[in-house]
């Protein structure tokens, strides 16, 4: 009986000592958030873009490409406007009765189709129910990049935008599907990048 007496009185004192810590406080103070703050020193240095988000087929993402430091090329600056001639064309503006059709090899399926020169390669390609690659649909990223076997891209399409293309990958024949129509007859192998 002895020995629960004092199990007994032993918690007891230890349950008051523990009790009396917690009651005067350990002193430790949370820190200031500056979850916020942080958050908005980040954003201050990224470059605001008017880039969507691309709708991610693929695993990897948009695939985008990084541009050595000293090449880029028609950076803008402040009021400078871009020349008609780099902004690419808007197929909308071809008239239907100077619609033309030209048919496109596609290496991979095995097939050749008949490609309008308003309709790009990509959207060709899915009407014939082929799975092509794509993230952007806006020339912003190499995803729906094909190669042209027959020479350099420009003698056979032209992009209504293009955002990741170097001069020398459409020299060795790469386009962008999603924004590529074509102006001659030709053979491409989908889903290849430079």
């Amino acid at each position: 009986m002895v020995e629960l007496v004092g199990l007994a009185a032993g918690a007891t004192l230890t349950l008051i000592v523990v009790a009396l810590h917690y009651a005067k406080g350990t002193g430790w103070e949370a820190p200031e958030d500056i979850s916020q703050e942080v958050l908005e020193q980040r954003a201050a240095t990224v470059p605001e873009t008017d880039f969507p988000e691309p709708y991610n087929r693929s695993i990897g993402g948009g695939g985008a490409t990084a541009i050595p430091a000293g090449e880029a090329e028609g950076e803008l600056g402040e009021g400078e406007e871009v020349e008609e001639e780099d902004k690419g064309f808007d197929p909308d503006d071809i008239a239907d009765d100077e619609v033309e059709y030209y048919e496109i090899e596609f290496a991979k399926e095995g097939e050749t189709i008949e490609v309008a020169n308003n309709e790009t390669i990509l959207d060709a390609g899915e009407e014939e129910g082929w799975d092509l690659p794509y993230a952007c649909r806006e020339g912003q990223c190499i995803s729906c990049a094909g190669h042209i076997e027959d020479g350099p891209a420009e003698d056979y399409i032209r992009h209504s935008n293009n955002d990741s293309l170097m001069d020398d990958d459409m020299e060795e024949g790469y386009c962008l599907t999603c924004v590529a129509y074509p102006t001659s007859e030709f053979t491409i192998e989908t889903g290849e990048s430079p």
